[in-house]
């Protein structure tokens, strides 16, 4: 790992990187009034324009899908990246070299070191796809033709061929000006005698790339059964490449993902080529390894994957006992999805390469269609490998069974499941099969509860609680305006729980007279460290436009601040009176007259705030 980025290098990245600029390459902005813009969310469905974007602040919110942020979250969101993957994509853009935080750190060593091998797997994978044109390649390109691909599907996966000979990607390379100790280290190349080597000799080759579309490894197939060496090949560990969160394909399939809620996991390159090629744009593929939880990660970030998701995340394994295997193992994965998990399978045995070339696209689409539920058939797979003819071979697989049954996290679905066991198991006797699953679920671990749902978008149709939201909205905005009497009012004039959670976010960092004249500052300062529910709020706040022009900003703010105050107030005065008519005026004459002079009080200071108010 690099290390942290340091925060001088993220607030140079953030100000360099415009955020009417960046938003404007992917949507179309237009001036929405007081230096705002708005356009359509790139996150959510929508007809009418709800995205906007507050330059001076460098903010963006949506009203329609209630997310927003700053630039480094809008690359995030849209490029389904990390923070440190965002920060980095913007600094390329900007030309900004990053220093990472991180015990004997040299500047700019790690930073210089990623940009130069991406660069070199970059020109490595040119190379490779350049070769594939060459005479000797010709049992590469007959490799592809007999599994259906054409020249064009090869140049638009960037499959490539790597000459079989010891030095021709390294001598490319290096007479590119990379080193020996950069190719070695990358992966491209191995120590050999006399200097580097290559790794992939006489293969067909894959580029493997990042989700931001960066090569950052290779898988390579064996075209002469006789070499020596494994069928496949990759790219072994290295700086950019970490086989356990690398998924073939991602770069192109992960917008088709998100917006179809659906994930296809097949088992090797030719597989994600053919799907893609039918119709399922959404095939990714591990890639030399089982799929495993740093995969599922990935998958979640494409996916939403959260409380209430309708998402499908489906698995294709062989009918045979291999494929049994591995559907086994992905059960156990999917309670950490949200998502539902399902598994097609093929039962002649064809990978779905094979099912195109032999019975054509429209059979991998229905194969990908014909899915089933992972629980029936992880429960299947274990019931098939007991007689269950008899009663000793149905008590144990009902005992095998159980503990799958008894792991489902939903209770419903759990007892369904249990009726298809008892009857896949010919008991006829779902109160016998139900115990049994109950003593197993009764001694099975808690399991943790599912992510909450989405934010939900306050209703700002009452007029008190609109009067909150734009007195908080020139807090974040504009603090200068309000003074200290924002600072006095105490969180108890705000009655939405996110308001008034607001107001001692403010005042925990020092109020308003502590915000100066606002700006990007003060809106940072508020963000600083603050929790992701509050962050959205804030967010909000700080680009949702003032209503009132900026000659008449002061008049209004001092208006808005009385028209809380006066809310206030006014809940004051009926409490006041109603703990009036509970006081007997001849027995508790001291304490009613006592609660009459505050009752007059108040009275006049809703008489004076009401002459405020009406200044706007």
């Amino acid at each position: 790992m690099a290390g942290r980025i340091s925060d001088e290098d993220i607030a140079l990245v953030r100000e360099r990187s415009p955020i009417a600029d960046i938003v404007g390459e992917h949507i179309q902005l237009r001036n929405a009034g007081g230096g705002n813009l708005k356009g359509l969310c790139p996150f959510h469905d929508e007809k009418s324009p709800s995205f906007n974007v507050t330059p001076t602040r460098g903010y963006w919110y949506c009203f329609g899908c209630a997310e927003g942020g700053d630039v480094i979250t809008f690359v995030r969101r849209l490029e389904h990246l990390s923070f440190g993957e965002a920060v980095e994509r913007l600094a390329n853009r900007a030309g900004i070299q990053l220093r990472y935080e991180q015990g004997g750190y040299v500047p700019g060593r790690e930073q210089g070191e990623r940009s130069r091998l991406i660069e070199a797997h970059r020109a490595a994978a040119e190379f490779y796809a350049a070769k594939l044109s060459a005479p000797e390649a010709a049992i590469g390109r007959r490799f592809l033709s007999e599994r259906g691909f054409e020249r064009v599907d090869a140049e638009h996966f960037g499959v490539g061929y790597a000459p079989a000979e010891w030095e021709a990607l390294s001598r490319h390379l290096m007479a590119r000006g990379f080193t020996s100790a950069e190719l070695i280290k990358g992966g491209l190349a191995k120590e050999g005698r006399r200097g580097p080597i290559d790794r992939f000799r006489g293969r067909l080759v894959w580029p493997i790339r990042d989700i931001t579309g960066d090569v950052i490894g290779f898988g390579a197939r064996k075209l002469n059964d006789a070499e020596d060496g494994p069928k496949y090949l990759n790219t072994p560990e290295s700086p950019l490449y970490k086989k356990s969160e690398v998924l073939y394909g991602v770069d192109l399939a992960k917008r088709e993902i998100s917006k179809r809620s659906q994930a296809v996991i097949v088992e090797g390159y030719t597989d994600v080529m053919a799907c893609h090629l039918s119709g399922v744009p959404t095939a990714v593929a591990t890639c030399g390894t089982a799929f495993g939880e740093e995969h599922i990660k990935v998958l979640r970030r494409l996916l939403l994957d959260q409380s209430g998701s309708h998402g499908e995340v489906i698995f294709t394994f062989d009918g045979d006992a291999a494929g049994q295997k591995a559907a086994l193992r992905a059960f156990a994965d999917e309670q950490k999805f949200v998502t539902q998990t399902f598994v097609a399978v093929q039962p002649d045995g064809f990978d779905p390469c094979d099912l195109r070339i032999k019975q054509g696209e429209a059979a991998v689409r229905d194969l990908i269609a014909s899915r089933e539920p992972l629980f029936a058939f992880a429960i299947r797979s274990v019931i098939s490998r007991y007689d269950v003819s008899t009663n000793e071979g149905r008590l144990s697989a009902l005992d095998a069974a159980a503990p799958i049954v008894a792991g489902i996290k939903d209770r419903a679905l759990r007892q369904l499941y249990g009726v298809d066991l008892d009857r896949w198991l010919g008991f006829n006797n779902e109160r016998f099969v139900m115990d049994r699953i109950a003593e197993i679920s009764a001694t099975a671990q808690t399991r943790p509860q599912r992510p909450a749902g989405p934010r939900k978008v306050a209703d700002l149709t009452d007029p008190g609680v609109r009067t909150e939201a734009e007195v908080l909205k020139l807090a974040v905005q504009r603090p200068a305006l309000l003074g200290p009497g924002f600072d006095a009012i105490g969180p108890e004039a705000f009655t939405l729980p996110e308001h008034a959670a607001l107001y001692r976010l403010v005042m925990e960092t020092g109020g308003t007279a502590a915000a100066g004249h606002g700006g990007r500052e003060w809106v940072d300062r508020l963000l600083d460290g603050v929790a992701d529910a509050l962050r959205g709020v804030v967010t909000r706040f700080a680009v949702e436009e003032l209503r009132a022009d900026v000659a008449g900003e002061e008049r209004y703010a001092s208006a808005m601040l009385a028209a809380l105050e006066l809310i206030s107030v006014a809940r004051s005065i009926e409490q006041l009176k109603s703990r009036m008519q509970r006081t007997n005026p001849v027995e508790e004459q001291q304490e009613y007259n006592r609660l009459f002079g505050e009752l007059v009080a108040l009275e006049q200071q809703r008489r004076v705030l009401k002459e405020r108010a009406a200044g706007s």
